[in-house]
């Protein structure tokens, strides 16, 4: 039996734990708790320790997701989430007042973990602002010189999180077939 370990993490209300709900083969897991801070203004609960799925590849392999909590004074959190982790799927709300940033904080908190690993990014709730496009998150990634596949998602789709899933394991290994 072969298992792989895939970390989804982002900012508050991104759909961390709605896009693993949406992919998993098993009954997700989650840990959302009555959010009591400034989280609240964004939705009712909150993701305090981890969110967990799986996706289930033939008899022999299994991915096993877990989704990180969003908010930094859970932050331990995500330093134990990734030991054994052979990739990030980054998550990013464009109805966030700073996107950019966002995306950048948790490229550059997360930098250790994509060194020896590699990320993807998914671009959620363009639906509710349309601004910024998908070719200035390009944009911004090259100027930062960095080159990252991403994608315009929605998080309740599973056919846009596997695409997610996928693209971070053909970066992992190139020679996969679809």
């Amino acid at each position: 039996m072969s298992d792989y370990k895939i970390i989804f993490s982002g900012p508050v209300g991104v759909g961390k734990t709605t896009a693993i709900g949406a992919i998993s083969d098993v009954e997700p897991v989650t840990t959302d708790e009555q959010a009591t801070d400034m989280a609240r203004t964004q939705k009712p609960g909150t993701t305090v320790a981890m969110d967990y799925g799986m996706i289930k590849l033939g008899e022999r392999e299994r991915i096993h997701l877990y989704g990180t909590p969003g908010q930094e004074r859970f932050d331990f959190m995500w330093e134990i989430l990734t030991q054994g982790g052979i990739g990030l799927i980054l998550l990013v709300s464009n109805n966030r007042p700073d996107p950019f940033h966002d995306m950048h904080f948790f490229l550059d908190t997360f930098k250790a973990f994509i060194g020896n690993s590699k990320v993807v990014i998914g671009v959620t709730q363009m639906d509710l602002a349309d601004k910024p496009r998908i070719e200035d998150y390009h944009l911004q990634l090259e100027d930062s010189g960095v080159k990252i596949p991403i994608f315009e998602v929605d998080a309740r789709m599973k056919n846009d999180v596997s695409l997610l899933v996928e693209a971070l394991l053909y970066s992992l290994d190139p020679g996969l077939e679809g």
